[in-house]
């Protein structure tokens, strides 16, 4: 990415997030840092369809949003480099999504940070970053490193003792009914680590990938 030589004062930013307060919240706290917020939306499916038409400097989204609230906001953020690949990213969350964010980080073009909501000490913090990756720097909460590579070492590192119980059981090649009594808990139980197994190894329903298979894989190759 390009650095960015227009300054705060000529910064064009733009907000999402589905949490009204702080959506608001961010966009006058930079106002008041002089940079130019361009728009603000609720959901990544309308920053999206705005980026078909405007070129904002930068972007600045939760990861979370609707509507299952689950990595929305990341994956938008992949999606906006591909339409704008000069747009600067700001992750702004109370989570870290490893998954996408790997992919995101990786592209190695710089302009993209990701920070912790709650770990934003200050206004000062907050604009130093955005003021880094307008110019093409890279600025990442130590936590988000921290499961960065945690990851890349070992991707069932976050898996409970449970959850690797059910995924060795999984590479036995049985079902959850099968998994329920071997485990002596209840189905509901068994498809709720499922799911958590998945989201954690950053298996997406794509339709066409048996995301049971690659969790399988994945405890094999360990």
């Amino acid at each position: 990415m390009p650095p960015y030589s227009g300054g705060m004062s000529g910064l064009r930013v733009v907000v999402a997030d589905d949490s009204v307060l702080l959506r608001e919240g961010l966009v006058r706290v930079l106002g008041e840092s002089g940079v130019t917020v361009v728009a603000a939306y609720g959901d990544a499916d309308q920053l999206l369809a705005a980026l078909e038409t405007d070129a904002p400097d930068l972007i600045v989204l939760d990861v979370r949003m609707p509507p299952t609230f689950r990595d929305e906001g990341v994956r938008a953020a992949i999606r906006a480099r591909e339409l704008r690949p000069t747009v600067g990213i700001l992750l702004l969350s109370q989570y870290v999504e490893v998954a996408y964010a790997q992919e995101l980080l990786s592209a190695g073009t710089g302009g993209v940070g990701y920070l912790l909501k709650d770990r934003v000490a200050s206004l000062a913090e907050l604009k130093d970053a955005i003021d880094r990756i307008a110019s093409g720097g890279t600025v990442l909460d130590p936590e988000v490193v921290a499961q960065l590579i945690g990851r890349r070492h070992d991707p069932l590192a976050s898996l409970t003792p449970r959850e690797r119980e059910v995924l060795a059981l999984m590479g036995e090649g049985r079902t959850n009914t099968a998994i329920a009594s071997a485990l002596v808990i209840g189905t509901g139980a068994v498809e709720k680590n499922v799911t958590s197994i998945f989201q954690k190894l950053g298996l997406d329903d794509s339709g066409t990938d048996h995301r049971r298979v690659l969790a399988v894989l994945a405890w094999l190759q360990r």
